[in-house]
């Protein structure tokens, strides 16, 4: 099996569900108030390891009890945090989100996530080989993130872009990119005006399931018909089960696109991000 090194954001999630957004100006009530470890970064490590990936981490968190409590979340499944800077003087990433009947609004404060430096990266990836793979998002600083997909692929090995949030910025490292992984909105944005030059695409759409697309072939792939409870991190979980499927054989298969999107729809079935997401049994067995 194949390692997964992971560079990527670390964000607590403040979450509180509403029958509906308030308007300007407008105090509304809501309910169940929680927080929870999450980020897309950290969301898609713990998803690949608790599948059974062996998965390293790259990031940065404030010296808060936020941090401490989203370091020990990613331990205690399995993650190896030893490249996890506690940045002074920053607060740990903070993500407020709204559930409104399932669906969620979210905005971000990225703190520490911004403080990752090249020297990191090549600290980080100085035990990797080409038979490993890079995933990435779009949630730390651009800098650090299209250093890293460049020394990766000089390294060889596979690299996996999330591109979420969506950000134009990293079209000039796209190069370095051998599978691009957008929802449908963020797909629609980087194709604007031109085909993206990307060897495999795999866009995700939601309960629609997904779409693979290469220079040789392409096809879709459903989801499964769940009860949905919270879509947070739902992209994530994809993401990093695709990245486990990976893992095994290096192989880019409906099969094992199919996995990752039946491990999404399990997820969406549960509240939470990084919590949500299935282990491998409950994937074989659901």
């Amino acid at each position: 099996m194949s390692r997964i090194f992971v560079l990527g954001s670390l964000n607590m999630d403040l979450v509180i569900e509403s029958s509906r957004a308030p308007l300007e100006g407008e105090t509304i009530t809501g309910k169940n108030f929680r927080t929870c470890p999450g980020g897309k970064g950290l969301n898609q490590a713990i998803a690949a390891s608790k599948l059974g990936a062996d998965v390293y981490f790259l990031g940065a968190v404030g010296k808060d009890s936020f941090g401490k409590e989203m370091k020990e979340a990613l331990k205690k499944n399995g993650v190896n945090i030893s490249n996890i800077k506690d940045i002074e003087g920053v607060s740990s990433g903070i993500a407020v989100i709204q559930l409104i009947n399932g669906d969620n609004r979210i905005t971000l404060d990225l703190g520490a996530n911004l403080k990752i430096t090249k020297s990191d990266v090549d600290n980080f990836l100085s035990i990797a080989t080409k038979n490993d793979i890079f995933l990435t998002q779009l949630e730390c600083n651009f800098d650090a993130i299209g250093y890293a997909l460049e020394k990766a692929k000089k390294i060889g090995m596979t690299t996996i872009l999330n591109p979420a949030p969506a950000n134009l910025e990293i079209f000039k490292y796209l190069r370095f990119v051998d599978i691009f992984t957008p929802n449908e909105t963020e797909y629609a944005l980087f194709s604007e005006g031109g085909m993206l030059d990307i060897n495999y695409l795999v866009i995700t759409l939601g309960g629609d399931g997904y779409k693979f697309v290469s220079k040789n072939e392409s096809f879709k792939g459903s989801a499964m018909k769940v009860k949905v409870v919270d879509t947070t991190g739902a992209g994530d979980t994809f993401n990093g089960a695709f990245a486990y499927e990976l893992s095994l054989n290096h192989e880019i298969t409906k099969k094992a696109l199919d996995f990752a999107s039946k491990a999404a729809s399990i997820s969406v079935t549960r509240l939470g991000s990084s919590v949500s997401s299935p282990t491998l049994e409950e994937v074989l067995k659901y």
